[in-house]
């Protein structure tokens, strides 16, 4: 029996033995969840927890409440829309997450869909496999207009870690980067060669807008029918953030329309979303299940930095993501 004990309410389908290992540290056994996710088996889990270690599952007050021995809750990933942190913070519990694990993956997986839109990837894969070649080959109104990428403007709304990372991949195919974020400076902005505008810019000059920000109240459906339709007719709208940043509705509208070009979403507003959501039938968006920050690289790098912070906290320092730090603090 060890010193700690570290409850994992959702894990990946490995061996765990890199986790057992960074934990033999602070003498930690480690428990995984089995069961069904539901609030009662969760309970009667981490009610012995010195560490909680989630993911997507909701951490609600009884289960902070129930938690009574805990000192740190790792988010295995960037959101932690999922925890009630103002409990956590009145409980003393430390929140923390892994944001720079997926960092590289989702900018990447960001500029797989604005060429893959762009392009028209996924519509002419389809066509060709209908058996369409000579259509396309001399009808080319079947995929036209397509642009190059070099020149075009590229928007972000949030200019974080995954923002800046999409910026360097836009720059290098010759894009100019323009930025909406209240949150980073104009002058920083600029260091990374990105243009700092008012949301209202981004939304009329862009040829592309991509989200990386946060779901928070401000940002809920910030990307609705009023917002969306001062883009332009040619833009292409990607989501590799939060799903609740767009009014879904108001999307399905405006591509069934055709008052943008085309999306590419990776989250959802509902996760998983209907057998029948809407915008599955439509041909200018490309759908992906939430797996922008996934890779083989992902799977390690993720492991590592959120069992660290639970290493450090059980050490007696505080975790390097410390979430809410700042109420803890005072």
């Amino acid at each position: 029996m060890g010193k700690y004990t570290v409850v994992v309410l959702e894990y990946l389908p490995v061996d765990m033995q890199l986790e057992k290992g960074l934990l033999k540290e602070v003498d930690a056994d480690l428990v995984l969840c089995h069961d069904n996710y539901n609030e009662d088996t969760i309970i009667e889990y981490v009610k012995n927890a010195d560490a909680i270690v989630t993911d997507a599952i909701p951490i609600t007050k009884r289960i902070l409440e129930a938690a009574k021995k805990c000192k740190v809750l790792v988010q295995a990933g960037i959101g932690v829309d999922n925890i009630d942190i103002k409990t956590a913070t009145k409980r003393g519990i430390k929140i923390a997450n892994a944001p720079h694990a997926s960092t590289d993956d989702v900018a990447d997986h960001t500029m797989a869909l604005a060429l893959s839109l762009q392009r028209k990837i996924n519509l002419l894969d389809n066509r060709v496999k209908n058996g369409e070649w000579k259509q396309l080959m001399w009808g080319f109104e079947i995929s036209m207009p397509i642009y190059r990428l070099k020149g075009r403007i590229f928007g972000l709304f949030g200019l974080g870690n995954i923002g800046r990372n999409v910026a360097k991949r836009a720059l290098g195919f010759g894009c100019k980067v323009i930025s909406y974020d209240p949150y980073v400076s104009k002058e920083a902005m600029r260091n990374y060669g990105v243009e700092p505008v008012d949301f209202s810019t981004l939304l009329t000059k862009s040829d592309y807008i991509s989200i990386h920000a946060p779901a928070t109240e401000s940002t809920f459906h910030i990307f609705n029918k009023k917002t969306i339709s001062k883009m332009k007719k040619t833009a292409f709208l990607i989501n590799t953030a939060r799903g609740t940043i767009i009014d879904s509705e108001a999307l399905y509208t405006s591509l069934k329309l055709g008052t943008i070009a085309g999306a590419g979403i990776d989250v959802w507003e509902k996760e998983p979303p209907e057998q029948n959501e809407p915008l599955f039938k439509l041909d200018n968006i490309i759908c992906t299940p939430h797996i922008a920050g996934i890779s083989e690289d992902y799977v390690i790098d993720i492991r590592k930095e959120t069992f660290n912070q639970v290493v450090s906290v059980l050490k007696g320092s505080d975790p390097d993501n410390w979430i809410n730090r700042r109420e803890m603090k005072g």
